[in-house]
């Protein structure tokens, strides 16, 4: 897919590998519940480990960054189908990052205790009806100064193009319950509930349909 401009100093293009640590750097920045998470890991690459490098090394073709001339400052990560995605990450993923982070004492409650075991129960499979249907999911970020400038729907309107080209019957995400204004952005997008969690909502929306 070619570059699509959006503004004369950021663009729309893929995922290269030189992006790789922009994109925990996104991650991080984005990492507490859409504000900069910095301040709550002791290890600033925790959060990557798991919600952003997988998905751009395993799966680069349904990543798109948002980019200035010099950096990412924006991603949508997708995967076509989720269960897939979570059999290569045991493959080729996490089985290093387990022998880096062994898991933590029990006792230990930190976040990075959290993100180390988290890394080791590996990606969850939603055990529901609804992921027949809805079997890709995604991620997307923007740092601050990207946001309110419609890089998001353009972000979104690029990888759901992405993966109806590939043949992908829907795709789903979770949103966390309080974030209201990130579940409208969805609904607006055409996003429907799937399933309701005692923290967040499950929205997914059909792909290749008129």
């Amino acid at each position: 897919m070619g570059q699509m401009t959006t503004s004369p100093s950021l663009s729309i293009r893929p995922y290269r590998p030189t992006d790789l640590l922009s994109l925990y750097d996104i991650c991080l920045r984005t990492g507490a519940s859409g504000e900069d998470g910095t301040h709550l890991y002791r290890d600033p690459l925790l959060l990557g480990h798991f919600y952003a490098a997988p998905y751009a090394t395993l799966y680069p073709d349904t990543t798109f960054v948002l980019a200035d001339d010099t950096r990412a400052v924006g991603y949508v990560l997708g995967v076509p189908d989720t269960a897939t995605f979570a059999a290569r990450c045991e493959e080729l993923w996490f089985p290093v990052l387990r022998g880096l982070y062994p898991l933590p004492d029990p006792d230990d409650t930190s976040r990075d205790a959290r993100m180390i075991r988290a890394i080791h129960r590996g990606i969850g499979i939603p055990d529901q009806p609804w992921l027949a249907q809805y079997p890709a999911h995604l991620h997307i970020d923007l740092l601050p100064d990207a946001q309110g400038g419609g890089y998001g729907r353009k972000l979104m309107q690029t990888l759901l193009a992405a993966m109806e080209a590939r043949g992908v019957p829907g795709i789903h995400l979770g949103v966390g319950l309080t974030n209201t204004s990130a579940q409208g952005f969805y609904e607006r997008l055409g996003f429907q509930v799937l399933e309701r969690q005692p923290a967040a909502l499950v929205y997914g929306r059909r792909l290749g349909e008129a």
